[in-house]
């Protein structure tokens, strides 16, 4: 069974960081896209944060560019998303996602697997 599992959300203030973390099973994580998304306060959709490829290629959306890092351990089967400079506009439910189709130019298709989410709490 396919299953990812998000941890490392939490309360942080305005300014701070946080690393969020994925571990993946039951797939084969190393041909697989990476994918953060959040879901923010009264919106109705997940927004895209940021994926690494396969082949470690990676993308950002322009509002955390240079602020969140993306990484995986193929070895681990684990991703994560290095958070610094965070801001109250950050603040989310987390979810990370996993398919081996998506590319850089297609990180808005449909994703085959998500996990449930972790909550990050940025305070001003």
């Amino acid at each position: 069974e396919k299953q990812l599992v998000e941890s490392g959300g939490g309360l942080v203030q305005a300014g701070g960081s946080l690393r969020l973390s994925c571990a993946a099973s039951g797939f084969r994580f190393d041909r697989y896209s990476m994918g953060w998304f959040r879901l923010a306060p009264g919106k109705e959709s997940k927004e895209f944060v940021a994926i690494v490829t396969s082949d470690d290629s990676t993308a950002y959306a322009d509002s955390v560019k240079g602020r969140f890092t993306i990484s995986r351990d193929n070895a681990e089967k684990m991703v994560y998303l290095q958070m610094n400079s965070l801001k109250p506009g950050d603040t989310a439910n987390y979810y990370c996602a996993a398919d081996p189709w998506i590319s850089l130019a297609t990180i808005h298709s449909h994703w085959d697997q998500w996990g449930r989410g972790t909550q990050v709490n940025v305070s001003s």
